[in-house]
């Protein structure tokens, strides 16, 4: 029998609001139960600073240039993960932490994924084995550094039985999809997800994001904006297999009221999921029905238009549906991610992230 370990993975998502934490035990193999979830939300200070250096950042396009603001910043969120791991591992000195940090510019071409997180300064401050930069190996063969939760995805697909193959959407910043068939895990990201909706809320109003796709379900789609951003997201995009939300902008809706840009953005992020699921199908990727996890999710009108415009009728769940809070599947999976990176296990496959081989992950740092 496997060696069970008890598990901590953080997953800062590039929405860049907060924490997800989730405690399981699991061989790293083909088992896993969940022990706690938790969600901790940034300071406004964290949450302020982050957004202000990914604008810097977009438009400078220069880490170096900005030196002292994300080393500044790395400290903030370092500290803030360090509350949490002496929070939820009280008396499991054991305990392996998989820490992702908070993705501040990823781009695969550059060969530059940048997570802000200091592995060393968290081993100090909570004495825990930590389990971190878990990209750089694979992007150090060929891959992109990205998507990293496919493997856990198919184990979620075998042990809660479902019927395979079939296709796992989540719908976080940007969205990515994995399929799982009987000898095949396939994945890649495929676009936006909450990204844009979420900076052009932010940008013109109070809020922090579309509650339930409110804004989008009052205002009017501007076709002309709409059809030129699809034509312009096919024409660049065809060929990547990860993205960052500093691949995306939301200048082609400028000059729109509140409503009408979210619901502009609302519909080319819907279109382009669903388009891009359906050309996956057609080009042989078969599946027997899409089971959706992330933030993105919780918006009603943009699971309305991915439904209405998916090209075949394919059903659609929600990961809920089978027992997991859709909320913190990111953050299970590096749990389990780190628990195999300690094992020496393969994170990540050609098919997954066009790496050259099957790739460990993360650096352990337990002394």
């Amino acid at each position: 029998m496997s060696e069970k370990y008890t598990s901590l993975g953080l997953m800062s998502g590039t929405s860049g609001d907060g924490i997800d934490a989730s405690i399981i035990n699991s061989d790293g193999v083909n088992k896993f139960e969940t022990i706690k979830d938790k969600y901790y939300e940034y300071d406004s200070i964290i949450y302020k600073d982050f957004h202000f250096l990914k604008d810097r950042i977009f438009n400078f396009h220069d880490l170096k240039k900005l030196s002292k603001e994300v080393n500044g910043l790395e400290r903030k969120i370092t500290l803030f993960h360090a509350k949490i791991i002496k929070e939820l591992s009280i008396n499991k000195e054991e305990i392996l932490v998989g820490f992702h940090g908070q993705t501040i510019y990823h781009n695969a071409m550059e060969k530059i994924s940048r997570q802000l997180g200091d592995g060393k300064l968290l081993y100090q401050l909570t004495k825990r084995k930590i389990i971190y930069n878990f990209r750089e190996n694979d992007i150090l063969n060929g891959g992109e550094g990205a998507p990293l939760t496919p493997l856990f995805h198919k184990l979620i697909a075998t042990q809660k039985k479902i019927k395979l193959p079939t296709c796992i959407l989540n719908i976080g910043g940007i969205s990515n999809v994995t399929i799982v068939g009987l000898d095949e895990l396939f994945s890649k990201d495929i676009g936006p997800g909450n990204c844009l909706i979420d900076t052009w809320v932010r940008k013109n109003s109070k809020k922090k994001f579309d509650h339930d796709g409110y804004l989008a379900s009052i205002g009017k789609k501007n076709e002309i904006i709409f059809e030129q951003a699809q034509e312009l997201y096919f024409n660049r995009n065809k060929e990547k297999k990860s993205f960052d939300t500093n691949d995306f902008d939301i200048s082609f809706s400028r000059g729109l009221s509140l409503e009408d840009g979210t619901t502009t953005l609302t519909e080319f992020t819907g279109s382009i999921i669903a388009e891009t699921i359906s050309l996956l199908a057609k080009n042989g990727k078969t599946f027997n029905n899409i089971i959706i996890c992330g933030g993105g999710r919780k918006n009603k009108m943009l699971m309305k238009i991915i439904k209405k415009n998916l090209s075949q009728k394919i059903k659609i769940k929600m990961i809920d549906d089978y027992g997991i809070d859709g909320d913190f599947v990111e953050s299970k999976a590096f749990a389990f991610l780190a628990i195999r990176s300690y094992k020496k296990l393969p994170i990540t496959f050609p098919s997954t992230t066009n790496c050259k081989k099957p790739c460990t992950g993360g650096k352990i740092i337990e002394n």
